[in-house]
């Protein structure tokens, strides 16, 4: 629990004094990796389930039973987060709200992502299938990843992802929006 309450500290400045005990990414971890994770791992039926409906439903992040979550885990505005039950996440990892750690639907048994150790996870991302989320790389605001593995170091963004940057060199650039409106003022006269 002391690696996700630094985890609080380093990854955001609004967070003064005390107040970690207040985030609800810090609630719903704990209660994950200290009663419901291990719950789930002996086999009880129903409670670890139940429990982590509870957690949704007073924090905001769907997290099932079954996902294992490394250590100095930081989720910022933990709402709307969903991870499914074969998610693995390793340590020091970053995620903000929206972020969807899904399935497809048409796997069996690692039916979702494996996200390696410091990743960054933006807003609304959303990771399908079982994925692997290299360790460092960075996943855009809103980009989505469907059956596609991410290397380690990379940089991505859109829907669907492409790579920008690898290591510290850019890759792919895609043009920006009002580029494209001047282009096309241009053509037209």
């Amino acid at each position: 629990m002391f690696e996700d309450v630094k985890a609080i500290y380093r990854n955001d400045p609004a967070c003064k004094n005390i107040e970690a005990i207040l985030y609800p990414c810090l609630h719903a971890i704990v209660a994950h990796r200290y009663v419901i994770h291990p719950l789930y791992r002996l086999g009880v039926p129903f409670i670890p389930r139940l429990l982590s409906q509870i957690m949704r439903f007073s924090t905001g992040m769907e997290i099932h039973p079954g996902a294992s979550i490394g250590r100095g885990f930081f989720c910022d505005h933990g709402t709307g987060v969903v991870i499914g039950e074969t998610v693995e996440i390793g340590a020091n990892c970053v995620m903000f709200h929206g972020v969807t750690l899904g399935g497809t639907g048409k796997h069996v048994g690692k039916r979702h992502p494996t996200v390696g150790d410091n990743v960054f996870l933006g807003t609304h991302a959303t990771i399908l299938g079982p994925v692997t989320i290299g360790d460092n790389a960075k996943v855009g605001a809103e980009a989505v990843i469907i059956n596609r593995d991410v290397p380690a170091g990379a940089t991505v963004v859109g829907a669907p992802a492409v790579i920008v940057k690898l290591g510290n060199e850019h890759v792919h650039l895609p043009l920006p929006v009002s580029k494209y409106h001047l282009e096309d003022r241009e053509r037209e006269g």
